[in-house]
Parts: C-alpha cells; structure tokens; sequence
C-alpha cells in the first residue's frame, strides 16, 4: 500500500514493544521507512544575573541537538533490525508537527506512521498533541499507533 513511510522518532517512543509493532506493519506492506529527529533550532533562554553568564551559543546547542538526534536514530535503527530498509533524517523546526511534514516532504513519503503519546489532563490541554496537529495539518495519509 505504501512505499515510503515516515516515521518521526522521540526518546520516550523507543520501546521494543512500540519498534516492533511499527516494524511488522512496515515489513507487512513492504515498505521503505526514513526515521525522523526534530530538533529546536534555538537555544534555551537561561536566566542569569547577566548577560556575560548565558554560556549556550547557538553554535553548541545545534551541535548538542544533532549528537543526541544522532544517538536516538542509531537506537531506532537498531530497534527497526536489518529486515526494514531505514534512512534516518534530521529536521531543525521550533513547531514539531512543521518538522515533521518538513521532513516527510525531503523524504517524499507517502505516509506518516507515529505514536500517540496519550497526553491527559492538564499537561494535553497545555502542551497539546503533535501527533493530532500532523493529522490536522498532513496532506498524506497518518497512522497513529
């Protein structure tokens, strides 16, 4: 059915329960699959006393972010095992749900797979749900799993 997935990848998805469940769905429609990271572009404010105290250039957060988007991608490709044909991508957007149709684009996929993170309470009416604003705002077909 479809021939290129996108899978956007956080550290709290990478479970060998959710990998496997994704991974037998990718292998049962022979498809190939590109893991996606989305870092924040930028830095973190932290407050300090003054301005000579804010130590976190630009330059060493975007080179943090892409060492841990590289650590997470290495984990999801080992979890994903050598039976699935991967690529790993990794996206730069402040707005997650903008890098991942960001990413599905330079991947040409043809549909996004990804977990919903079953945020309750409060914490879903603050912070939202990605995986809803990808549903909402995605041209291709979403898997939720």
């Amino acid at each position: 059915m479809f021939k290129n997935i996108l899978i956007p990848v956080v550290d709290d998805m990478l479970t060998t329960k959710n990998m496997k469940l994704i991974t037998d769905l990718v292998k049962a429609d022979g498809a190939n699959v590109t893991l996606a990271y989305i870092s924040d572009p930028r830095a973190p404010f932290v407050y300090a006393k003054k301005v000579s105290d804010y130590k976190i250039s630009d330059a060493s957060h975007k080179k943090a972010c892409e060492q841990h988007a590289k650590e997470v991608l290495e984990k999801a490709l080992k979890l994903v095992g050598k039976d699935v044909k991967a690529k790993v991508h990794h996206e730069f957007n402040a707005t997650v749900y903008e890098g991942i149709l960001e990413a599905a684009k330079k991947a040409k996929a043809d549909a996004i797979m990804m977990a919903s993170h079953k945020r309750t309470g409060l914490k879903g009416v603050f912070m939202g749900s990605d995986t809803h604003a990808v549903i909402v705002h995605s041209k291709l077909p979403v898997v939720v799993v």
